[in-house]
């Protein structure tokens, strides 16, 4: 094994991936150059992807032509030309389109002679390119355009001819120049070295030397502004927003170090947050040296920030071992929810991680109900073939690949997983791991070395087997205990006013606890009180919202609505709009109101959260 201060690229050979064409050719790449014009009046993207091969086509010999096959991914992008070597004026290479897929798009399929060490195409994507937002000025928070990416699980195919799977790696270098008046005045980044300040002729030079999937590719463009935190943290913001979010996100530098603690070395060189405009449609997206995040984690209280967390995490479980295709899914998000909890007790204490554990696994049983408790959908190895993977990006692969940790950690105890798991992600540091794969590993080096550790865990009741284990933990939490109080208190008809004193030094976590809490069919007239006594309505605390709106819409409380519309126009977090919108449908008139509101809200939502609401409002 190479040094892990050295990555290389591992094998080359072609992961079996339901969900790309890759795996048809017998080639497979190793680096990208890339070089693409940003036009934000077309709200295209073009130019041309250089593709390196692992493996340059053989010489020819004693007169016997050697020819072998690449194939790539692609969806929705105009091809303008295919050529052999680093040029665009190259040799013509010889190719075809596949037929049209809705879910996977087209596999474009080139034979390469002998000789053949890279290949150049020349494209553009389509205006409505399903990874890229184009927002106008009025949807930022400042006075110019803004563009982002979002390329997991498989939408780098609808920016970039590419071996669109998980197990295939590559490092890449780019130019990205940005077109119109504006130029100067807008900043581009990717997941690679950023600049940290904007260039007047609008052009940026990228390198990403570590080798990373397809879905952590990542090009953000808008007018925005850098913050330093630590040598190797900081913060990427639209200037109205910078000061709120290096308020916020103080304790990165802390976060990382926690993290190295438990599990080595950071291997990304720098860890930044770049802060999207509010139509992001994820909490955070963890594209290597720079994680996306949304907005609305912005509490003024940093009581969010595990989030961050999470995303950080993901710089050990992902992105340096990354699920070998998204059946997988739950060894990136599994991994990671338990990582990004014991990142939180380290910073913040043990009883906070406790009211994050909670909430998860409440999270997760609404999921298995909502699946059903016998679904296959709620095994931790999925079989997504002839799917969108995004079906399977749910709380399964978190909350339950979670507690599938939490239980060997009472089985073994927390020092033999943590030795375990460092090893893991040394091990296999910038690879791909499979389940099958893993299960292996994992019984031949922590379960076999004691007796009955196998049948006591049930592995194949985690991993094959629907809904929860009989021996799956269940979490406490003192400070929720604390909060039930207070609610026993609200029940037993205490006047929300004389509440106040008790809940003054509640986080977020606690206030969502406290509205999950409530009764469900709590009149308008109580309701009016809880708003007078603590302002939910009001609240710029996204989380907090979520959990309002719909005791205000089950009770008919209309000094709620305004915020309601408001909040949908604006918030793009699928999380939050999905059930908003189902509580709305819910109502007397639900439908035509959800609908109207979605007809203005829906240019500022990502094709992520179109993807799922056309679908609830049709």
């Amino acid at each position: 094994m190479a040094p892990l201060s050295s990555p290389v690229h591992p094998a080359t050979s072609l992961v079996s991936d339901p969900h790309s064409y890759a795996g048809q050719g017998s080639q497979r790449v190793r680096h990208l150059r890339l070089h693409l014009a940003v036009d934000f009046v077309q709200r295209t993207l073009a130019g041309t992807a250089t593709w390196l091969l692992a493996e340059p086509t053989a010489t020819a010999t004693a007169g016997q032509p050697r020819e072998t096959s690449l194939v790539l991914d692609t969806r929705d992008l105009l091809l303008e030309s295919v050529s052999l070597g680093e040029a665009a004026d190259g040799p013509a290479a010889a190719y075809t389109l596949g037929e049209v897929d809705a879910v996977l798009g087209q596999a474009l399929r080139m034979q390469l002679p002998a000789g053949t060490a890279a290949v150049t195409i020349r494209y553009r994507t389509a205006p409505s390119a399903a990874a890229l937002q184009w927002l106008e000025p009025a949807q930022t928070a400042g006075e110019f355009p803004f563009l982002f990416t979002q390329s997991q699980a498989i939408l780098a195919r609808t920016w970039l001819p590419c071996q669109d799977s998980p197990g295939i790696r590559f490092t890449y270098d780019a130019t990205i120049e940005i077109l119109g008046p504006e130029r100067g005045q807008l900043l581009a980044l990717m997941s690679a070295e950023n600049p940290q300040h904007t260039a007047a002729d609008g052009r940026y030079q990228f390198r990403m030397g570590q080798p990373i999937p397809a879905y952590l590719m990542a090009l953000a463009v808008g007018r925005l502004d850098f913050a330093p935190l630590s040598e190797r943290t900081g913060i990427y913001a639209e200037p109205a927003t910078l000061a709120r979010a290096t308020y916020e996100f103080a304790d990165l530098e802390q976060m990382v170090a926690a993290a190295e603690q438990l599990y080595g070395a950071y291997k990304w060189g720098r860890h930044d947050l770049l802060v999207l405009p509010p139509s992001f449609p994820f909490g955070g997206m963890e594209n290597p040296r720079l994680t996306f995040v949304t907005p609305t984690i912005l509490s003024g209280d940093r009581s969010l920030t595990s989030l961050v967390a999470h995303e950080l995490a993901h710089s050990w479980s992902g992105n340096l071992v990354t699920n070998a295709t998204w059946n997988d899914f739950w060894l990136n998000e599994g991994f990671t929810v338990y990582f990004e909890r014991r990142i939180m007790a380290h910073l913040y204490g043990s009883t906070y991680a406790d009211m994050l554990q909670v909430l998860g696994e409440a999270d997760l049983h609404h999921t298995i109900g909502e699946l059903g408790a016998t679904s296959p959908a709620t095994h931790l190895q999925l079989h997504l073939a002839g799917r969108d993977p995004d079906d399977g990006l749910n709380d399964i692969a978190y909350e339950k690949g979670c507690l599938l940790l939490l239980t060997l950690e009472q089985l073994v105890g927390r020092p033999r997983l943590d030795t375990f798991i460092k090893e893991y992600f040394a091990r296999f540091s910038f690879q791909s791991m499979d389940t099958t794969t893993f299960i292996d590993y994992l019984q031949r080096e922590l379960l076999d070395s004691e007796p009955g550790l196998t049948e006591r865990l049930d592995l194949g009741a985690w991993v094959d087997g629907p809904g929860l284990p009989a021996n799956a933990p269940v979490a406490r939490s003192a400070r929720f205990e604390a909060v039930d109080a207070v609610l026993a208190q609200f029940n037993s008809r205490t006047p929300a006013a004389a509440l106040v004193p008790t809940t003054a030094e509640w986080s977020s976590h606690e206030w969502v606890h406290f509205l999950q809490g409530l009764s469900p069919t709590l009149p308008a007239a109580e309701l009016a009180a809880l708003d007078a006594a603590f302002h939910f309505t009001a609240s710029g605390n996204a989380e907090l919202l979520a959990a309002w709106f719909p005791l205000a819409l089950r009770a008919g409380y209309a000094p709620a609505d305004a915020a309601l519309t408001q909040f949908l126009l604006h918030v793009g977090r699928r999380k939050f709009l999905v059930p908003l919108y189902r509580a709305l449908l819910a109502t007397p008139n639900g439908r035509a109101r959800a609908q109207e509101i979605y007809r203005q809200a829906r240019p500022n939502y990502h094709s992520v959260a179109t993807s799922t609401l056309d679908a609830l409002l049709a």
